[in-house]
């Protein structure tokens, strides 16, 4: 199976500049540099049609009604930065909705964990059996 990383998901990505809010002083005012990148994840032909289902199911919060993955940057002065970072993100993200969870173990509690467990019990019981006895002496 071919890594996420090595398919080139970036040719079936659209890209959007627009003004960024972070650093970059006046420039802010003028340059377009925060990116946002646009991942429809259904008409994807370099992903199999169990990863999209996984993808949908798992970032279901994240993709929008029309079936889109959306991801922004502006973490940097610069449009390719940012559009490098918004890439990153993405694989960043595809990557950790793929992976699948270990399956639990059953595990058996132990015959002394059990017997522990009753003793506390046992006990707790015969203390609160013994306040009700004092109590019945009051009057």
């Amino acid at each position: 199976m071919i890594p996420i990383r090595d398919r080139g998901l970036e040719r079936e990505c659209s890209f959007t500049a627009a003004r960024s809010s972070g650093p970059g002083g006046q420039n802010v005012n003028k340059v377009a540099t925060k990116i946002e990148l646009a991942f429809h994840i259904m008409s994807s032909q370099l992903l199999s049609d169990e990863e999209k289902t996984a993808i949908t199911e798992k970032l279901a919060t994240k993709i929008n009604e029309d079936g889109y993955l959306k991801i922004s940057s502006s973490e940097s002065r610069s449009q390719a930065a940012n559009k490098e970072a918004a890439l990153e993100k993405l694989y960043d993200t595809l990557e950790k909705a793929l992976i699948k969870p270990k399956k639990r173990k059953a595990t058996k509690m132990p015959k002394a964990v059990k017997e522990q467990i009753k003793a506390t019990k046992r006990k707790t019981s015969e203390k609160k059996a013994n306040r009700r006895l004092d109590k019945s002496d009051w009057s």
